[in-house]
């Protein structure tokens, strides 16, 4: 199976890339299943229902989401009757939606897709991260009830995402992290068949501070004092992410390279 994952989309830049570059990397790259990390969409902040519809049409299979899950207000609703958004196994348990299912590939083939929050450096206390996906992860063997699986984990340090990947080594066919908007260069499989990389960047505009238009935050290291709120970058953003093949008997990683297309990152794919 050929699977595309795509890391945050940043505010209007990172929507753009989407929509200009997924239609045409399913067909060119003959993607089976695409899971986008929608964590900042809207604003910088979040995902509104209307956005998450944008990035599903323009060809996402399904969207994860982040610690700022829920704060376009809207997504609590939208959540709770979309199956394609996956929010944080560990988040609250009251929250609405669900932390991992399993969706439908190219040739019918099962492909489960669950995302864990990490605990280091967070600002929120969430729940233990292994044992969330523990669970998940002896529900669902690869080469048994799934042909391929993928955990998204949005964490803050890169050893907890390190320490998360091989824990779910031999476990899951992608371990992927998100959150710190910054491509990192250790795309591998580990020993067990797991592809893995600490952090798939961001679908944003790198001319900037985390995705962030640079003035405000450089204020800010500069004075220690606010003055405006932050905004997104919005010159061309590049699309990060990872592309990962698949056995389909054993669920096992058999290639795995990083993407990046557009704007200021040297390109990077499979083909």
């Amino acid at each position: 199976m050929k699977i595309l994952f795509l890391g945050d989309v940043m505010g209007r830049s990172g929507r753009t890339a989407i929509t200009t570059h997924l239609p045409r990397l399913r067909a060119d790259w003959r993607l089976d299943f695409v899971v986008v990390n929608g964590e900042n969409a809207t604003s910088g902040m979040g995902l509104s229902a209307p956005h998450a519809k944008l990035l599903l049409e323009a060809g996402a299979d399904v969207i994860t989401l982040g610690d700022h899950a829920f704060d376009q207000k809207d997504m609590l609703a939208f959540a709770a009757q979309e199956p394609r958004i996956i929010r944080p196994l560990n988040f609250s348990k009251a929250a609405p939606g669900v932390g991992a299912r399993v969706f439908n590939a190219m040739g019918g083939r099962k492909v489960l897709v669950a995302q864990a929050l990490g605990q280091v450096f967070m600002k929120r206390p969430f729940d233990d991260p292994f044992s969330a996906l523990d669970a998940v992860l002896r529900q669902y063997p690869m080469g048994g009830q799934v042909q391929a699986s993928l955990i998204d984990i949005h964490c803050e340090a890169t050893s907890e995402k390190m320490a998360l990947g091989h824990f779910c080594d031999g476990r899951a066919s992608i371990v992927v992290g998100t959150h710190t908007h910054v491509p990192t260069g250790d795309a591998m499989i580990l020993g067990g068949g797991t592809a893995y990389q600490t952090d798939a960047g961001m679908c944003g505009d790198y001319n900037s501070v985390i995705g962030m238009d640079k003035v405000e935050p450089l204020r800010r290291f500069i004075t220690g004092m606010p003055k405006d709120r932050f905004s997104p970058a919005e010159a061309e953003a590049t699309l990060s992410g990872l592309y990962v093949e698949t056995d389909d008997r054993t669920g096992k990683a058999t290639r795995v390279v990083m993407v990046r297309q557009g704007g200021k990152l040297a390109p990077s794919g499979p083909a």
